[in-house]
């Protein structure tokens, strides 16, 4: 990465900022209690208070400030590669009812920006998924034909506004783009209008799902629900072998300001490449803010800064000229069967339901989300219920393989990274950190730029895998489920809940 490519935290929160709330000191009671404060968790805590119910959001960190605060916010149907699959797996109606429920997400999202007078620099765009390689031609010619089989104004083209040619693209009209953290924050006030409370800094460690619910925090408080809802992004309870069933990945994202005549007008993802998007955002300037992202890899693999130095080439190679202003990071999470989980937690429960493995869509999906549970809350009947309920079993089976192979990864690395040779301590530069081998232990040691070393557990908390270091965002990562730890052990992303336990070096 260049000086000025280095990791500089997300655009949506550097211009979005926003007002802190408190955090849960003494016990509560709701109707609906929400453990996550993401677009998912937002929107269900949103409609639910709309519907007449008493609700509060517990998040660990910042509100709308975790995957949410550092996703590329498009708001689109059009999902990479999905329904032509999805015509395969779940027959033409999986695809229509997926289709539906995407696209109501959008509109809604529409609908609330002008209903609540939400300025979040909304954009009307179409959606382009491409390929340069002319091998895949025909395969998106199958996605545009599925796509528009499943009731979206889908067409397959050869021309783009991108400034390079393309072998290929579906394009998918009427889709949009926005700045999510105002959007968000918006909502967030909207929400506390109602009577909604929203608590940040609250860490749930329990879950009890009596009758009513009880929800346990770090601090000591509970809150007393009839209902619970977990939209944590990675559930951070595992009742029903969702831990197995979910894969996470991180991409890594570059920005800088062009020229506003060198707007791509449209919104591109490629599969190829490692995964390539593409959209540009409003600056106040007048000029469009570029936004590229790609290097799709399981956190805690390999080396980011050389996945930040390809991306950023990437970026000047097709945008001559581009200064990059911003670099940071997003993670997603992938359900083994294509389609996110949403609905009840598992088989037994009546009044605990979960949002994930939105694979990418969150936006829309966490909209949808929003809206499918508080259809299931308050009882009301929804079509496609069935397609997204969490406690499947028939696709499961069916795509047992891509399961296997998940499970296969997890145990790879909970095995062989304990095999793994470990460098010296001496070995360790300023900025850099790795799992090294003390009298016998294994240590996460990182050294400061100041050349101190500063030493934790490398057992992750969750489920006990090995961490590695990301040098490019200094912190500490397992490859099994997705947590994420800074260098002093604190939590910055579950499914863990504990930080990683101090060492002495």
């Amino acid at each position: 990465m260049t000086e000025k490519a280095q990791v500089s935290g997300s655009y949506w929160l550097e211009t979005a900022p926003g007002a802190p709330r408190p955090a849960l000191t003494e016990d509560l009671e709701v109707d609906i209690a929400v453990i996550g404060g993401g677009i998912a968790g937002l929107s269900t805590a949103f409609e639910l208070a709309r519907a007449g119910r008493s609700v509060a959001v517990l998040e660990a960190g910042r509100i709308a400030a975790g995957v949410t605060g550092h996703t590329t916010a498009k708001l689109s149907v059009l999902h990479t590669l999905v329904y032509d699959k999805l015509r395969r797996t779940r027959g033409a109606e999986g695809a229509r009812l997926y289709a539906r429920s995407q696209t109501e997400a959008v509109e809604h999202a529409a609908a609330l920006a002008i209903e609540l007078g939400i300025d979040c620099e909304w954009e009307a765009r179409d959606s382009y998924t491409y390929v340069c390689d002319a091998g895949r031609v025909e395969e998106l010619r199958a996605e545009a034909a599925a796509a528009g089989e499943a009731g979206l104004p889908a067409s397959f083209v050869t021309e783009t506004g991108l400034p390079f040619p393309v072998a290929g693209a579906v394009r998918v009209s009427g889709q949009a783009q926005f700045h999510p953290r105002k959007y968000l924050l918006a909502l967030a006030e909207a929400l506390e209008s109602l009577g909604g409370r929203i608590f940040e800094q609250t860490t749930v460690h329990g879950l009890d799902e009596g009758e009513p619910c009880r929800v346990s925090t770090e601090a000591g408080a509970t809150v007393t629900a009839r209902d619970v809802v977990v939209a944590t992004h990675y559930p951070i309870f595992d009742r029903a072998l969702l831990f197995a069933r979910l894969s996470p990945r991180r991409e890594l994202v570059v920005a800088g300001p062009v020229a506003a005549d060198r707007d791509v007008d449209g919104m591109y993802i490629t599969p190829d490449e490692g995964t390539r998007s593409v959209r540009t955002a409003p600056l106040d300037d007048g000029r469009r803010l570029l936004i590229v992202t790609g290097e799709h890899f399981t956190p805690g693999t390999g080396d980011t800064r050389e996945r930040f130095d390809r991306l950023s080439a990437w970026a000047r190679e097709h945008f001559p000229g581009v200064d990059l202003t911003h670099a940071w990071a997003t993670q997603d999470i992938d359900p083994t069967d294509t389609v996110p989980m949403v609905g009840p937690l598992h088989q037994g429960t009546r009044h605990a339901y979960v949002a994930t493995g939105f694979g990418g869509w969150g936006m829309s999906g966490g909209i949808m989300a929003g809206l499918l549970l508080t259809a299931q809350i308050t009882g009301r009947e929804c079509a496609w219920s069935g397609l997204y309920d969490p406690r499947r079993l028939k696709t499961q089976v069916r795509e047992a393989p891509q399961l296997l192979k998940t499970q296969a990864q997890v145990a790879g690395h909970f095995l062989g990274d304990r095999l793994k040779p470990a460098p010296p301590v001496d070995a360790l530069p300023p900025g850099e950190g790795a799992v090294v081998r003390v009298d016998g232990h294994r240590l996460a040691v990182y050294r400061d730029d100041d050349g101190a070393l500063h030493a934790v557990s490398p057992r992750c908390t969750h489920l006990g895998c090995l961490v590695d270091f990301n040098a490019a965002e200094r912190a500490w990562e397992c490859p099994c489920h997705g947590s994420r730890f800074g260098t002093d052990g604190t939590v910055i992303q579950g499914p863990a809940t504990k930080p990683l336990e101090q060492r002495d070096i």
